[in-house]
């Protein structure tokens, strides 16, 4: 079995006004694809538009991290909410990044929701189906836009019906818990290098996630590749980040990946 092909994505922007809660800058500096808040959950005008210059001076892709409308949540509640409306909130926020990426002269690559719109998304169709359509909005002839999602899971199954490039997900500063199912929390507790470390090469060479019972399950049926998410949130965030790039860039290049 071939190691898996992967990149590493961070969720970023999250700050608000004078307040930050991650360092961006060093984040930047060691990952591939950049997930950017657009202002429902986190960030505001000043902070897009720093994150995406930071983005462009590091030659990190990126992507739309829309939310559901919980500020005070940090978009980690779940809301009951339609899938028109789901679309047009996401379509919202997306147009929100793409103004700060034509300044900067920069494509959208993907869309990734944020917090508990991930999960609802992920076990629902109809909601999964109205923000890969509002990804496609955004779309060209010429330029396509990727969708980051949970991999056999209603994600996965919107993008393929509408055509959209779909990305697995891994977390590696996450739980899973006995059936697979991603634990999504408010806060993010520690997580041990050497846990990080362990999970993350169990991932790659068998293509398998490690659950909170220590049983691992695979990460889904003819699953190639993958991006790993480490959020900026969670206690010794750079230090993770740099050990996971390191991971995956010696794996790639073990495995003959350009």
């Amino acid at each position: 079995m071939a190691p898996l092909k992967a990149t590493v994505n961070c969720d970023l922007g999250e700050g608000f006004s004078l307040y930050n809660i991650a360092d961006d800058e060093a984040l930047m500096q060691t990952i591939h694809l950049a997930n950017v808040a657009c202002g429902f959950h986190a960030s505001d005008f000043a902070i897009m538009d720093a994150t995406v210059a930071h983005a462009k001076r590091h030659g990190v892709a990126v992507g739309a991290h829309p939310s559901l409308p919980d500020r005070q949540g940090f978009g980690r509640r779940e809301m009951a909410i339609e899938p028109d409306e789901l679309r047009a909130c996401f379509v919202y926020q997306i147009g929100a990044l793409t103004g700060f990426l034509k300044q900067h002269d920069l494509p959208l690559n993907h869309v990734k929701p944020h917090g508990a719109v991930y999960g609802q998304t992920a076990r629902s169709l109809p909601l999964a189906r109205a923000a890969v359509a509002a990804a496609q909005t955004f779309a060209t002839d010429t330029h396509k836009v990727a969708y980051i999602g949970l991999a056999g899971t209603a994600h996965q199954t919107a993008c393929e019906e509408r055509g959209v490039q779909f990305i697995p997900e891994w977390f590696a500063d996450l739980d899973y818990d006995a059936a697979g199912k991603l634990l999504i929390t408010k806060t993010h507790a520690p997580v041990p290098v050497d846990v990080i470390r362990e999970r993350v090469m169990t991932l790659l060479d068998t293509h398998q996630i490690t659950t909170n019972t220590g049983a691992r399950l695979p990460l889904g049926e003819g699953v190639t590749e993958v991006s790993i998410c480490c959020h900026s949130d969670t206690p010794g965030a750079v230090e993770i980040a740099k050990l996971v790039k390191s991971l995956v860039d010696e794996s790639n290049a073990r495995a003959g990946y350009a």
